[in-house]
């Protein structure tokens, strides 16, 4: 994609993917860099020896952008990219395509108006079409153009499985894909719950510091995140425990073994699913604030949560994700304490499966899933 779009369309183009040319890099780093032309280095993560002479080049030229680095793990997480680029670097995560991107439309503005106090009116809006369909295939970029479901379900095998057979063994060590898989599943089964890494590694019958370590890789790898719990003590945000979920629904519903959309809203797994649907969207919004906005969960010892929570600057949001089409008062009792126990919060938001935005109570409203995933 980097590839075909401004302003990198026009750019020298090096995918380490290509043999000849990860050869090349591998033996003589410096001479492929040297043609001085801007570049755009994919699947870097494969040839981490690239890095110094990239720091070469650019320090060589700082008064200008030389080079687009890309690649299928988080560089940031890397040991030699923090060692050769710190100072040198904007870093850029790509998350997979959101639902407006897809359809290429405008990014949705309804948060910035919630957390700058600006309340929209009610009304009517279209639904969002074939939202099963949307939560099952997720929204990787080879997905998106493919027809039948049975190509989908083969591509998400092959992705699992050269995941598994290439890519993992590049970052890190892996003893056993079989125990690792066995981790990934056991994961996915608990994706959207508040995470027990000793709980976890008991069920897969895989010592608790190679979890601990898996768990790591797979956060290094952008296959799943830890979202933490809010408090206003930033202290204790880090000691809580975070709830877990995979970046991408489709490939969390793979996993699941979920295999068609059709069963998607009858299994018990249908709400964290699309609270991962909608946390990815919320996540994309987030990444384009300035500054980016934080995304949290919370839950009080007595069994009230709120799925997410935003906070922007000083600026904070609540919201709770329902799969219901006809919003009730009961799905709201979170929200509820939660805007009683920090007042300062601009609102609370119940995201839910149906066309109409309209005011629950004086500070909840029920927003229309559509209007939280495009403009």
């Amino acid at each position: 994609m980097l590839i075909n779009a401004q302003p990198t369309n026009s750019w020298r183009y090096l995918s380490f993917d290509d043999y000849d040319v990860l050869d090349f890099a591998k033996r003589d780093p410096t001479g492929l860099l040297k043609i001085g032309e801007p570049t755009v280095l994919d699947e870097v993560q494969r040839v981490p020896d690239i890095l110094p002479a990239v720091k070469i080049a650019v320090d060589s030229q700082r008064e200008k952008a030389r080079f687009v680095l890309s690649g299928s793990a988080n560089l940031l997480l890397l040991k030699q990219v923090s060692e050769s680029l710190a100072g040198r670097a904007v870093f850029l995560k790509l998350y997979p395509m959101t639902w407006g991107e897809e359809n290429e439309l405008e990014a949705p503005s309804l948060l910035n108006e919630f957390l700058s106090g600006q309340f929209p009116d009610s009304g009517e809006f279209l639904e969002l079409s074939f939202l099963p369909e949307h939560v099952w295939q997720g929204g990787m970029p080879p997905i998106l153009d493919m027809k039948s479901i049975q190509a989908k379900s083969q591509w998400w095998d092959g992705y699992v499985t050269t995941y598994l057979e290439r890519d993992l063994r590049q970052l890190s060590q892996v003893e056993s894909l079989s125990d690792f898989r066995r981790v990934i599943v056991a994961l996915a089964l608990r994706n959207g719950q508040v995470l027990n890494q000793s709980e976890l590694a008991r069920d897969v019958s895989v010592p608790q510091p190679t979890v601990h370590r898996y768990l790591n890789l797979l956060e290094a790898s952008m296959l799943f995140e830890r979202v933490p719990a809010f408090a206003l003590s930033k202290t204790k945000r880090l000691i809580k425990s975070p709830k877990v979920y995979f970046l991408d629904s489709g490939l969390t519903a793979f996993l699941q073994g979920i295999y068609s959309p059709d069963e998607i809203e009858a299994t018990r797994e249908w709400g964290a699913l699309l609270e991962s649907f909608v946390l990815h969207h919320l996540r994309s919004w987030a990444s384009l604030q300035v500054p980016e906005g934080r995304i949290y969960y919370w839950r009080t010892t007595t069994g009230y949560e709120v799925d997410f929570l935003i906070e922007r600057g000083r600026n904070l949001l609540a919201l709770e994700v329902k799969s219901t089409t006809a919003p009730r008062f009961s799905d709201i009792k979170g929200l509820q304490v939660f805007l009683e126990e920090y007042p300062e919060a601009k609102c609370g938001v119940l995201v839910y499966n149906g066309n109409r935005l309209f005011r629950l109570t004086e500070r909840i409203f029920a927003v229309p899933i559509r209007l939280l995933v495009s403009g």
